[in-house]
């Protein structure tokens, strides 16, 4: 017997309120970006400076004991990750204690690092501090520079790469579900105050990828029907090519919201914004994929003259391989 989540022949309506759906979208791009002026975003040591300082001990690590230990002190946003490496000796255990630069400081003073190794040294007494390394205001303002510049410059490849397999109006389609996915996560992290940080931007990036994956989908599906129903309304081509890919994007995201799920339970707060701009990204992105990016198609239009000798017209990459 097949698991089926959904019949082999599915006839829903996705235009049937197409007004509501992408009235809906933008209203909520529209308030993402209000809450995001209004509130800010919480960000991490990465884009706010900090120091890092590097331990090593004997006993194993143990994160929270390390994490108990220093909250009494106040310090603000604090990371604490075990570093791992097969080059290290068996009795030789590694931990990077990262807290955010205190305010009105460009770094944490040397008081406080003093009360943090004292603090530390409390809890396994034979800690060392091989390393303290501090990051400014000036690298941090760089980060978030080469962050944007990392997120824009990948949606104007796939806005160049749908482009050239599709044809234009599929490109404009497929970036602006892009844009609305990204401000989405943006300002639920904004509402929230989750801490924003360089593993975020990765989530970003994950995101983009995800949601572009099931736009090509829907999209190359679209493309075939356009071809073999060539008289047929351009939203009944739309819904069918939807329909028949269906199965496909649940399943596809089904799975992938269990394995985020299991990860934003039980994978602790390290990576818990992490997973949760991901688990996020892929609600967002599936709905943008189909509510989003085909509706923004649907208004341009895509030229259907088949009179030409070449049927395929404006599709001339389209034989490119993804």
């Amino acid at each position: 017997m097949r698991l089926k989540i959904v019949p082999d022949q599915t006839n829903i309506d996705f235009f049937k309120y197409a007004r509501a759906t992408f009235g809906a979208s933008i209203v909520a791009v529209v308030l993402s970006l209000g809450i995001w002026m209004a509130m800010g975003l919480n960000f991490g040591i990465d884009f706010l400076g900090g120091t890092t300082i590097r331990t090593e001990a004997s006993e194993p690590v143990d994160i929270a004991a390390y994490r108990a230990a220093l909250e009494p002190l106040g310090l603000g946003d604090v990371t604490i990750t075990e570093v791992f490496d097969p080059t290290f000796a068996a009795d030789q255990n590694v931990a990077m204690v990262r807290i955010q630069a205190q305010e009105g400081a460009e770094s944490v003073t040397p008081e406080i690092i003093a009360q943090i190794e004292a603090v530390l040294q409390g809890v396994v007494p034979d800690m060392t501090f091989p390393s303290v390394e501090s990051v400014g205001p000036k690298v941090s303002g760089e980060l978030i520079m080469t962050a944007v510049l990392a997120v824009a410059a990948s949606l104007i490849a796939i806005l160049v790469y749908i482009w050239l397999r599709f044809e234009w109006q599929f490109s404009v389609g497929a970036v602006a579900a892009l844009i609305h996915d990204v401000i989405l996560t943006i300002g639920v992290f904004s509402l929230l105050q989750i801490r924003f940080d360089l593993a975020t931007i990765a989530a970003l990036l994950t995101i983009i990828g995800y949601s572009i994956n099931d736009t090509v989908v829907i999209f190359d599906r679209l493309r075939e029907n356009l071809i073999k129903y060539k008289q047929r309304d351009l939203r009944d081509v739309m819904n069918l090519s939807a329909n028949e890919t269906l199965s496909r994007t649940l399943m596809t995201s089904g799975t992938t919201l269990i394995a985020l799920l299991a990860l934003l339970v039980l994978g602790g707060d390290v990576i818990r914004g992490f997973v949760f701009a991901i688990f996020w990204g892929v609600i967002v992105g599936t709905y943008s994929s189909i509510y989003v990016a085909k509706n923004v198609v649907l208004m341009i239009g895509v030229k259907r003259d088949w009179s030409k000798p070449d049927a395929k017209a404006g599709t001339q990459f389209s034989n490119i391989d993804a």
